[in-house]
């Protein structure tokens, strides 16, 4: 685990300097400042948020079917919890395109 640590570290940093170097190699041979900026905005916690939120109201729901009805506490907790986490993947998918199609919208507006 340690040694994990220290080469994730070392790695890192060399990574670091070297992407930096290669970097101003480019700048200095007159490439666009512009190219080194994110192309893409990611929306993985939005999706992880959605995932949370969602598995976390399938507990929820588990633990009212399983006080009401006569459900065994294990199936109504994994089931609801499977259900309500996949809902809401499916959920971040479609909000994450939206938003992209968004920022597109945008971009196009800028350059014009």
């Amino acid at each position: 685990m340690i040694t994990g640590i220290i080469f994730g570290t070392i790695y890192g940093l060399v990574n670091l300097f070297i992407r930096r170097k290669e970097r101003m190699a480019l700048l200095n041979a007159g490439a666009d400042p512009k190219m080194f900026e994110p192309q893409r905005i990611s929306h993985a916690p939005l999706r992880w948020g959605l995932v949370f939120i969602g598995v976390g109201f399938g507990i929820l729901l588990g633990n009212i079917l399983q006080a009401y009805t006569m459900m065994e506490e294990e199936s109504s907790y994994f089931s609801l919890m499977l259900l309500f986490g996949g809902i809401s993947l499916i959920a971040g998918h479609y909000w994450g395109i939206k938003l992209d199609r968004e920022d597109l919208k945008k971009v196009k507006e800028e350059e014009l």
